[in-house]
């Protein structure tokens, strides 16, 4: 735990780029400790600002409340205060307030608030469940609008108004004219993180709105490439950000459309690839075939040639 009150955990997290890193099994679906912190470890050793553990990317909708405080107590420990780590969180309100507080034990400096299981809500009942999260820890958290769970600008000024404790927005939406209506009003109040799938795609745009972070999942297999790229938007170099969107993101994207689920299971194939293998993804998602998985190879030596030369 590094300590940082939530405003200042939120302003750091606004500073740079974040990751979420995969959670380690093996062949039978057994979280690998280890091999988790080892990579958390390798991770750390590249310019980050956040750690999120046992997020989206880490497949917190496959792991047990149990095993989420188990793996971001792993990933705390290997943080070691240097980086804020944030916790995933969610379901019906009674498990995701028992998982903020067992996160909050762990050691996490956060949570990032995901949308509650399969059930759709009214603004009254989204306002409801995010308040309960937020007073039921001192964490700072941060709500990720997307699917089910999409708050307005003004539930989401009545939730901050209330809870100081509620220090960031994550959009998963990508609805302009609402995230435009979120920063308009709340301006410096919150700190905002692109989080639609390969966030990468909307980094530019989005920075135009004051969304000047984003959680990218290839930073798991290359992370150098993924750092350069954050720096090419945040100079607001376009050549260089379409060329590597041409280059790999967009094709990336398409091979992940190639299959429901694959947004976390393209990621554990690129670790694979890279030589840094996670193991399988928990079903119900499946891993990329092999044409797949050699397609994939192909755009990674495209543009990281000493990824995989450090595989070899």
């Amino acid at each position: 735990m590094t300590e940082m009150s939530p405003t200042t955990m939120a302003r750091h997290l606004g500073g740079g780029l974040l990751s979420f890193p995969v959670t380690h099994f093996d062949d039978d679906g057994a979280f690998l400790e280890g091999p988790y912190r080892e990579h958390c470890a390798w991770m750390l050793g590249h310019e980050l600002t956040g750690l999120f553990a046992a997020g989206g990317t880490g497949e917190f909708f496959s792991l047990t409340p149990a095993e989420v405080a188990t793996v971001v107590a792993a990933a705390v420990a290997e943080a070691g205060g240097k980086l804020p780590v944030i916790s995933g969180c969610g379901y019906g309100t009674a498990i995701a307030t028992g998982i903020a507080r067992d996160a909050e034990k762990a050691g996490a400096d956060g949570l990032l608030l995901l949308p509650p299981y399969l059930v759709g809500a009214k603004q009254e009942g989204l306002e409801r469940h995010i308040e309960a999260v937020c007073r039921a820890t001192g964490l700072g958290v941060i709500v990720y609008n997307r699917d089910n769970a999409v708050v307005d600008d003004e539930t989401l000024a009545r939730l901050c108004d209330r809870n100081p404790n509620l220090v960031g927005f994550k959009d998963g939406v990508g609805d302009i004219e609402l995230m435009t209506r979120i920063y308009a009003r709340m301006g410096d109040r919150l700190t905002y993180i692109g989080g639609l799938p390969t966030a990468e795609t909307f980094a530019t745009p989005y920075l135009t709105m004051g969304v000047t972070t984003y959680s990218s999942a290839i930073f798991n297999f290359m992370p150098e490439w993924a750092l350069a790229f954050y720096k090419a938007v945040r100079a607001g170099d376009h050549a260089e950000t379409m060329q590597q969107l041409r280059d790999f993101v967009l094709p990336y994207i398409t091979l992940r459309n190639q299959g429901r689920g694959y947004a976390v299971s393209i990621v554990k194939a690129g670790m694979r690839i890279v030589g840094r293998d996670a193991g399988p993804v928990r079903s119900p998602l499946t891993d990329l075939t092999d044409a797949e998985h050699e397609r994939l190879r192909v755009l990674i030596e495209r543009v990281s040639p000493k990824a995989l030369a450090a595989a070899a």
